[in-house]
């Protein structure tokens, strides 16, 4: 982890600059003793205002987080990884449909890792098995056409969940996809 100390303070050089979600270049000095680090400065990049005010899609990228941690080993720089969550961040900014981008997500970060699902084999309808593989093979740009139906969202979810359960480790469903 890293500390920046005296972040809270009025004068702060970190004032504005530290939030969730905010792409941000930084330096900082490694502890010899912990694995707690000193920030020592911030430069600003991007900020994504869209997210500070929904809350579902706070709640996409948490659950797009937690499976970015479990399925990496820590301070592992991992460049390809990297962009698919800044892509993830800029499509849910951009106001895009949090489940439709996690999934595209969750499929893409999948392949990423060789946990790629068989899907002439998946037990889903024909429609559902060619959304995911179009998820898998088009680039994002291409995939802001496409327009699966919610069944077909839901049933991919329904897919997904215990496959990342099984292959990577449980990660905290959605509210929208919990029953």
């Amino acid at each position: 982890g890293t500390v920046a100390k005296g972040a809270r303070r009025a004068k702060s050089p970190f004032r504005g600059k530290l939030d969730l979600f905010h792409l941000a270049e930084f330096s900082f000095r490694r502890s010899r003793r912990s694995d707690l680090h000193t920030l020592c400065e911030v430069v600003l990049r991007e900020t994504f205002p869209q997210l500070r005010t929904d809350v579902d899609l706070l709640d996409s990228l948490a659950r797009a987080t937690k499976l970015l941690n479990r399925a990496t080993e820590e301070q592992t720089p991992l460049r390809a990884e990297f962009e698919l969550m800044l892509e993830l961040v800029r499509r849910l900014d951009g106001g895009g449909a949090g489940e439709f981008w996690l999934s595209v997500f969750e499929v893409k970060f999948l392949a990423s890792q060789g946990q790629v699902p068989d899907w002439a084999k998946a037990r889903l309808d024909a429609g559902t098995r060619a959304v995911a593989a179009k998820m898998a093979s088009a680039d994002w740009a291409d995939l802001a056409k496409l327009r699966p139906s919610q069944p077909q969202l839901r049933r991919l979810a329904g897919f997904l969940d215990p496959f990342i359960r099984h292959h990577v480790g449980p990660t905290k469903p959605l509210a929208k996809r919990a029953g």
